[in-house]
């Protein structure tokens, strides 16, 4: 468990990405001063509109290689649960805290 590397960070921007197999939307996310800002790609289209989530703050892993997803690169995997149709549901703090910081 502690060799994954689970922080927190803050969607900054949010797209629409229509034209993938599995529509997604483009996530940047902002790690803090130490990791920056990273981009993701996620399956978040039934629950979350691009507009409305910029300035959630998510949980993600960050040290997995990244992904090639069609013609983008996913940095971070955003970690969710999934609902009954198995579609996911954001893990997100329910205070405002710090971005960067490190799941323990």
């Amino acid at each position: 468990f502690n060799k994954i590397d689970i922080r927190l960070g803050t969607i900054i921007k949010a797209e629409e990405c229509l034209e993938l197999k599995n529509p997604s939307i483009r996530l940047e996310i902002d790690f803090g001063e130490n990791i920056g800002i990273k981009k993701s790609l996620a399956q978040l289209l039934k629950y979350y509109n691009p507009k409305k989530i910029i300035g959630k703050q998510i949980v993600a892993v960050t040290n997995f290689k990244p992904k090639q997803i069609g013609k983008y690169i996913s940095e971070v995997l955003v970690l969710g649960f999934p609902d009954s149709e198995n579609q996911p549901i954001l893990i997100a703090p329910d205070k405002k805290i710090s971005n960067g910081v490190k799941l323990f």
